[in-house]
């Protein structure tokens, strides 16, 4: 029971507050204008919905910060949660940050994909909801620009135009099949195109081409008639239908059967950019009112905004716009109930969250059955519900890579996937690699720290299995275990189940639902053990070959590879491409060359 005479200590100045559990686990964090009357309402109404009262049975004690304004009291608030993400706070997956398009300042500039702190000698466009709409506006402006993607590295070093000049992506300015004028007009009007002037662009393209076809360039005439085609295209796919070019973010709430989806519609310069839905964890007994509050604090404290926000329900917009004009020195108009174009923005918003929900639903219903199917087929009660699964990866012993993968809360959890580099082994010993990880990753869950699993998953056969048996025994740590071999023909579908203490495995039928789970369990597993194995082995044979050259230190290594592209390019490079990059004599770059082809 919390003192009372701490509450009464409490400062009525802003700042955040963090409820503890006996555990010294976080259970809320919150921020307050009066960290006095904040926190004392906790403990003398009455009124508090469920999980709220249950949380207030597991309070041990309160930490507070006090901050020195109710702006700075939002950006801790929003960091500690993301970084401790509470039991009982509205949380929301923490992305990466949110990615832009970018052209570069050099002679013949390049799109490229960007997601960081933007630098001064580039232009950015964006943000953008998603990788996927950055990778269509790139994909587009391809046809219709040719602007190159290559990264400098390999635009200094080709001899010859790539393949995407052969398929009319690209003006192969790296060959100079284009000079610069040419080329600095196609990247103005790329740059026009991004900033919603798409007419300016339409018209001197039909300058172009009516020009060209004067001049009986009739080749000519249709490579503008194509880029034409494409654009007009662009404008009639567009879903909202804007008549100013304004910055402008649409945030729609849906909820049905406990599950609540928020929608952000992503409008730049009058142009949409795409939309992204975010399914908020323990949002089930907040209002949608206070799941879009918490959703707008959680997106905006830190992040791009834009001019106005259109909202589908009803927040404390100035409290909203006082926070984030103390945290990011300005803050955006707030429209609740809006009319015409932006009413159109705010409906797909809201049919798009729809639509998201429902099919998440139809997720959840499919991994119920799933998940049920494997209980039954092994045995298990209804508690099961955290599974995690290894795999070893390496190439005749070299890099070995374990993975492991978590499946909890009917869905996969990338951000609680791990890797582990295997050390100290026998080249291709798959028991000890198997033992090392297991060690590694129950060492800390055997005394009670971490989350512990429900099952064990080995994407293996009767070795593995028998070797993961012996270090979780060693450990004391009782879970359920089996691995996952691939059969006699290894063949999808005829999977044999490996259990510890059972001679003959199990086979389930290649239609049972539980089947379907292993199997995207394991091959998850798999391909996250790959990835990381191949990662590293080109890590070591590019460190190996350059490393062990006289004269070769890091920052001349790395000159040579940003300088080729990669190992590959320096080793295909002669003495005389060697010396003109910086740091390398002549003399050195015959030690380098010899090195490389002895």
């Amino acid at each position: 029971m919390l003192d009372p005479e701490f509450l009464k200590g409490l400062p009525g100045l802003p700042g955040v507050y963090r409820m503890i559990g006996a555990r010294g686990d976080v259970l809320y964090v919150g921020k307050a204008r009066d960290l006095k009357k904040r926190v004392s309402s906790y403990f003398s109404k009455s009124n508090h919905g469920p999980r709220i009262q249950s949380m207030i049975g597991q309070i041990s004690r309160v930490e507070v910060t006090v901050t020195g304004s109710e702006g700075e009291a939002l950006i801790l608030e929003n960091n500690l949660i993301k970084s401790l993400s509470p039991r009982y706070n509205i949380l929301f997956r923490d992305d990466k940050s949110y990615p832009y398009l970018m052209i570069s300042g050099e002679t013949f500039p390049r799109l490229g994909f960007y997601r960081g702190t933007p630098d001064s000698r580039h232009r950015y466009f964006g943000p953008y909801p998603n990788a996927a709409s950055v990778r269509e506006s790139i994909q587009l402006l391809q046809k219709v620009f040719r602007l190159r993607t290559c990264e400098n590295s390999v635009f200094a070093n080709r001899t010859r135009p790539c393949l995407l000049h052969q398929i009319h992506r690209c003006s192969a300015p790296c060959v100079e099949r284009i000079d610069t004028a040419a080329y600095a007009e196609d990247v103005r009007n790329a740059a026009f195109f991004l900033s919603g002037r798409e007419d300016d662009v339409l018209a001197v393209l039909r300058e172009r081409m009516q020009a060209a076809a004067a001049e009986q360039a009739f080749e000519l005439a249709a490579v503008y008639r194509d880029q034409i085609q494409v654009l007009s295209g662009m404008q009639q796919r567009q879903y909202v239908d804007t008549t100013t070019a304004l910055d402008a973010d649409a945030v729609a709430l849906v909820r049905e059967h406990s599950i609540t989806c928020v929608n952000l519609v992503v409008v730049r310069n009058g142009r949409y950019l795409g939309d992204r839905s975010l399914f908020p964890q323990h949002a089930e007994e907040h209002s949608p009112s206070e799941v879009m509050s918490a959703f707008l604090m959680h997106h905006y404290a830190s992040g791009p905004l834009p001019s106005l926000l259109v909202l589908q329900e009803e927040v404390d917009s100035e409290a909203l716009r006082a926070l984030l004009a103390s945290s990011q020195g300005s803050a955006p108009a707030v429209l609740v109930r809006p009319h015409g174009e932006r009413r159109v923005w705010l409906e797909m918003a809201e049919r798009n969250a729809r639509q998201a929900l429902h099919q998440r639903l139809r997720e959840r219903a499919t991994q119920d059955e799933r998940l049920g199917a494997l209980r039954e087929a092994i045995g298990a009660d209804d508690t099961l519900e955290r599974i995690e699964c290894f795999d070893i990866s390496h190439t005749q012993g070299e890099a070995t890579v374990a993975s492991c993968v978590v499946y909890d809360q009917r869905a996969m959890r990338p951000a609680q996937y791990r890797r582990y580099n295997i050390e100290g082994i026998v080249a291709g010993d798959d028991y000890a690699a198997m033992r090392q990880v297991l060690s590694r990753r129950y060492d800390k869950v055997a005394r009670g720290e971490g989350e512990r699993p429900d099952l064990v998953l080995i994407d293996g056969g009767r070795g593995q299995v028998n070797a993961a048996r012996e270090i979780l025994a060693e450990l004391g740590l009782d879970v359920m275990m089996f691995g996952v071999a691939k059969g006699p023909e290894r063949k999808a579908g005829l999977e044999e189940l490996i259990f510890p203490e059972i001679e003959a495995p199990l086979i389930l039928p290649p239609t049972n639902a539980g089947l379907h789970l292993i199997q995207q369990i394991r091959d998850e597993a798999h391909r996250f053990a790959i990835t990381g194995h191949r990662a590293r082995r080109s890590r070591s044979r590019t460190t190996s070959s350059l490393e062990g050259i006289p004269g070769i230190g890091a920052k001349r290594r790395r000159r040579l590879l940003e300088h080729f592209g990669g190992l590959r390019g320096v080793e295909a490079a002669g003495v005389d491409d060697l010396q003109r990059v910086e740091g390398v004599s002549k003399g050195l770059a015959e030690i380098i060359y010899r090195s490389l082809h002895s």
